[in-house]
């Protein structure tokens, strides 16, 4: 795998964001070359595997890229890209196909860079000495004495409360059309985006990724799931978060009331009045039986516990089946037929 990114920081394999941060924190301030002057070469030649490791890592696309094809991967081959064209301003592209080959070239960016952003000190230490840039530039940094005390940094926070960041792109927004069946058993959907990337030169390049989106049984209409900052990247802007937001198909036996699943059953005027037997195919294929002896009139509806929609926070809990009716009257009836019925029913 070449340099190992993970070792350089001291973190195993499945460090979170935070986890990364602390790390590059503690190690930046131990292996600053200002920080060590009586062995200046070896700092920064730490320095800079610190910052380059950091930068890796603490970007989800560089670092899927690292973990999958190692440092090579970061610098030569990766997946192929999409169709010319398909990108667009501020965003990523949604589709099934890629094309061919592609190169990837990281450039890590300058250590003193990747330490100014993490510190945000360029406003807060801006007034303290060594010129407007915080004397990080130039061969010729200037900080004040005592300035790498560890409280100092932290007073600041990671980026510095004076420092203005980049702004967000606004999210990325995309329909997830989901049949009722998916959402009732739950299913895995698989999705191939396309982005712009860009280097320290502002170039951009096109690169594919596959996001997996777990749809959990019970979710409703409405449900989103944000993938941060996977839109494409561009010059003092944040990537866009995308976000997809759950839609129901329609069904051709059930609708859908909140955890409730409705069916409407037609049925004649005797089915009405002598006893009617329901027959249902569940949303998960079972077959149901469901035998009515009560007389149905318009507003009639015979639930059926437990047979509706899987509640989302308690996946073994469920709704009700609500079976509704739509009667049908016959359209004329002979004297006879009125005769007899107004003999069966008469008090």
């Amino acid at each position: 795998m070449g340099v190992d990114y993970y070792k350089i920081l001291q973190v195993d394999r499945n460090a979170k964001d935070e986890d990364l941060k602390k790390a590059y924190r503690k190690l930046a301030m131990k292996w600053h070359p200002d920080k060590n002057p009586n062995n200046k070469k070896e700092a920064e030649a730490k320095f800079k595997q610190i910052s380059e490791a950091y930068e890796v890592l603490s970007d989800p696309q560089k670092r899927a890229i690292y973990d999958q094809y190692g440092e090579e991967g970061l610098k030569g081959q990766v997946p192929p890209p999409p169709p010319p064209g398909s990108g667009g301003p501020g965003g990523a592209t949604f589709f099934q196909t890629g094309g061919g080959p592609n190169v990837f070239t990281f450039n890590p960016r300058n250590a003193d860079d990747v330490f100014a952003e993490f510190f945000g000190f360029s406003s807060p230490f801006g007034g303290m000495g060594g010129g407007g840039d915080g004397g990080m530039r130039g061969g010729s940094r200037t900080f004040p004495s005592g300035m790498f005390r560890d409280d100092l940094f932290s007073s600041f926070g990671e980026r510095g409360s004076m420092n203005q960041g980049p702004r967000k792109a606004p999210p990325i927004e995309k329909r997830l059309p989901c049949s009722l069946e998916e959402l009732y058993k739950g299913t895995t959907k698989k999705m191939k985006i396309s982005r712009e990337i860009a280097d320290m030169s502002g170039k951009t390049m096109p690169v594919e990724e596959i996001i997996t989106i777990d749809i959990k049984p019970g979710w409703k209409k409405g449900t989103k799931i944000t993938f941060p900052e996977k839109g494409n990247e561009q010059p003092n802007v944040i990537p866009a978060d995308l976000v997809f937001i759950v839609d129901e198909k329609p069904h051709d036996v059930f609708s859908r009331d909140g955890n409730d699943l409705i069916v409407t059953q037609k049925i004649s005027l005797v089915e009405a009045l002598t006893g009617y037997t329901v027959h249902l195919t569940t949303l998960d294929g079972r077959n149901l039986t469901i035998p009515i002896n009560n007389v149905i009139h318009s507003n009639y509806e015979e639930v059926v516990p437990r047979e509706g929609m899987p509640i989302p926070k308690e996946p073994s809990k469920r709704g009700d089946l609500r079976i509704k009716f739509n009667l049908k009257f016959p359209t004329r009836l002979t004297a006879d037929q009125k005769a007899g019925i107004k003999k069966l029913l008469a008090p």
